[in-house]
């Protein structure tokens, strides 16, 4: 999955105002505690960042 995709399905399932919000100050536990933005930055896989947020959120499984 590319950096962009994972913005895509961010701003899809939070809306586009609050995905880069909620990317920045949310801590996923799934990440460690890191936030979406922390794990980006420091080279997590896109894919991996999205597998715990739609774990963290529950998301329905149509979003995989």
């Amino acid at each position: 999955m590319r950096i962009t995709d994972l913005w895509e399905r961010l701003e899809e399932v939070l809306g586009a105002g609050y995905a880069r919000s909620w990317a920045t100050d949310f801590h996923v536990p799934e990440l460690s505690g890191l936030t979406v933005e922390q794990a980006l930055a420091q080279g997590e896989d896109a894919q991996v960042i999205w597998r715990a947020v739609h774990q963290t959120l529950e998301l329905d499984p149509k979003y995989r």
